[in-house]
């Protein structure tokens, strides 16, 4: 019965297309080689010619070392724009002996108007020329002033970027301009959803109490009024310094780099004198351990009707390894088998569905909002964590849960592991009545 179903259904299906669209959609075509293999070349086809990489092509890193301490590398490739970034060995981890919050500021001030640049605008204006965009990162210990833009453009580029860094005139008004940006930062961090930022903070805070990467990387509230041009010229004086400092390009020529280098940066005196860094912060990272609480109401807050969700947010973390460790690489492997991410990501390959915090813990307890896995690595020290969420009333097993991934990753690795290999080498080549969240990170 169901044969004839179908072969009338398909004979009724064919007079439909017949009578709608012609004989054309019903005629069968026919080839002259029906078992002719796809994979097959065909009598009298050109040969194909396709495209291929040299597997033994490889891009070599430059570096250069010029008289004064500055070093600039490079690694060229073909196209038609390039990246070129000025980074310094500074950020929040070397404010020991100065206010928190001098690099969030200086972050909020790159760019602004210079020795050469009335403001930001006719910087903006100058790089949309090379069709050229910038921008200005702060970490715990970088700092990153990059640009992108047509490789014919590198001189002016390299002439920004020299006095975006060196010759900054932190006018009063932008000082001033950045103390609201910097509040909007706070309460907007405080504000958000999303609590990975905070949770970032206060692990760092918990694992490193009161020392190098344990400093906070955003302004305190309370720092905001005492942070001024003084304060951030003594900064600036202590740490960008030539010797401290890389001039890094990609896409470029390695000598045209240098030559540029020469130019703008071997004999510029900044604005705040070229005397001796003094007051520079080497202290070493010193892994203590802890635990920092909060708690959050987020009632108020709602982007919408609906409330956001009463939920617990935990983050617990273990040392690991400096990026300067044959371990490295391991660590990085391992933060990746264990991937994870939220209990309503898309999946797809690379995305972590198959990774270990997907399979034994979202997939097994339908109660959990969130487990991911972060790896934080420093010059002198590391830290690896795993961030979950879930109903306040399901906290004591949340965290046996997560201690348990810990623990197991001293084991055997499994099909996990293939799946972060490719992932890293792919990189190389990535209580509803009353809304509130709690926030607790360790540092173990």
């Amino acid at each position: 019965w169901h044969t004839a179903y179908w072969a009338c259904a398909h004979q009724y299906s064919s007079v439909y297309d017949y009578c709608r669209f012609g004989i054309a959609v019903c005629r069968q075509y026919s080839s002259a080689y029906p078992s002719v293999s796809l994979s097959t070349p065909l009598p009298g086809i050109p040969k194909p010619v396709f495209a291929s990489v040299d597997g033994h092509e490889k891009y070599e890193t430059k570096i250069t070392t010029l008289e004064n301490g500055l070093k600039v590398a490079s690694r060229n490739k073909f196209g038609q724009f390039c990246t070129v970034g000025i980074l310094v060995n500074s950020g929040s981890r070397h404010e020991a002996k100065y206010p928190s919050g001098i690099a969030h500021f200086l972050e909020k001030l790159s760019f602004s108007s210079t020795a050469q640049f009335e403001s930001k605008d006719e910087i903006l204006l100058t790089l949309e020329k090379h069709g050229g965009i910038c921008d200005c990162q702060t970490s715990r210990d970088t700092t990153m002033y990059a640009v992108s833009a047509e490789v014919k453009g590198l001189d002016t580029v390299v002439n920004l970027l020299s006095d975006a860094v060196l010759q900054p005139r932190l006018l009063d008004e932008e000082i001033e301009m950045t103390r609201m940006a910097v509040r909007f930062e706070l309460e907007d961090l405080n504000m958000r959803p999303d609590p990975e930022p905070l949770l970032t903070e206060m692990i760092h805070a918990a694992a490193y109490r009161g020392n190098t990467v344990g400093l906070p990387r955003f302004c305190p509230p309370e720092n905001v009024e005492k942070i001024d041009r003084k304060l951030l010229h003594k900064y600036l004086q202590s740490y960008y310094c030539p010797q401290r400092m890389v001039l890094a390009g990609v896409g470029i020529e390695h000598e045209q780099l240098v030559q540029c280098a020469r130019k703008y940066l071997l004999n510029v005196k900044p604005v705040w004198s070229t005397s001796t860094p003094a007051n520079v912060d080497k202290s070493v990272a010193q892994y203590t351990g802890g635990i920092v609480k909060m708690v959050k109401d987020m009632s108020d807050v709602s982007l919408g009707p609906t409330p956001i969700p009463e939920l617990t947010h935990i983050m617990i973390g273990l040392e690991s390894c400096s990026f300067l460790e044959d371990d490295f690489i391991p660590f990085a492997v391992l933060n990746m088998m264990m991937g994870g991410g939220g209990s309503f990501s898309a999946g797809g390959p690379g995305k972590g569905m198959f990774t270990r915090l997907y399979l034994n813990v979202l997939n097994r307890h339908h109660w959990m909002y969130n487990a991911t896995s972060y790896h934080h690595s420093y010059e002198d020290s590391g830290l690896l964590c795993i961030h979950a969420s879930a109903d306040p009333r399901q906290v004591r097993e949340m965290v046996e849960i997560i201690t348990r991934e810990f623990i197991q990753m001293a084991g055997t690795a499994g099909e996990s592991l293939d799946c972060a290999l490719d992932i890293c080498s792919t990189e190389l080549s990535f209580g509803l009545e009353s809304p509130a969240f709690q926030v607790t990170t360790l540092g173990v």
